[in-house]
């Protein structure tokens, strides 16, 4: 930011959603700049918090699912996940992803760190649990658009598999960046 210069907030005057696309919403913002009074409109992305888990079994294997993503085309292998539904907690949505996605449940499980998925387009968190000394203990429970391969790598190996480019979303990358922080 050039020196001397302050950032402004934007006040929302009104907000319109201007489409409803079954996990998320678009929203029409009308907002005006605190310094010089301009007027715009800005589009944001209204949709529920998500969670990340982390989960380690008890001899340090990371439970990662693969799945079809349209967004990419592409297969991704990921942490287990998914939207924290209206009115629960985020610990309570990562125990329950980590089960539904792969049949695992753990001890000790906490949230652990948060992140903005992208502030400049979506209103929404994405929470990170940790849970450790997971174990299978029943079978996968998805819904009518899931369908995942359940992996198991060796934390040992993670970094490795981030450099080869086999973990490339986004927010798995950041939580585990997070995770080895702690």
């Amino acid at each position: 930011m050039e020196k001397g210069k302050k950032a402004w907030h934007w006040k929302v005057e009104n907000t319109e959603e201007v489409a409803d696309c079954r996990v998320f919403s678009v929203i029409r913002q009308r907002s005006c700049h605190e310094g010089d009074g301009r007027k715009s409109d800005w589009y944001v992305i209204d949709t529920d918090d998500f969670v990340n888990v982390v989960a380690l079994t008890e001899d340090s294997r990371l439970i990662l699912v693969r799945q079809f993503r349209h967004g990419s085309n592409e297969m991704s292998l990921e942490l287990p996940g998914g939207m924290v539904d209206p009115g629960e907690d985020p610990l309570d949505a990562g125990q329950r992803e980590l089960l539904e996605e792969t049949g695992y449940r753990g001890e000790r499980a906490r949230i652990f760190a948060d992140c903005h998925p992208n502030p400049a387009i979506m209103n929404n968190r994405c929470h990170y649990v940790l849970i450790e000394n997971a174990k299978k203990v029943a079978e996968v429970d998805w819904d009518e658009h899931e369908e995942m391969e359940v992996s198991l790598l060796p934390l040992s190996e993670i970094w490795e598999a981030c450099r080869k480019g086999e973990l490339t979303h986004s927010l798995t990358l950041a939580a585990l960046l997070r995770y080895s922080l702690l």
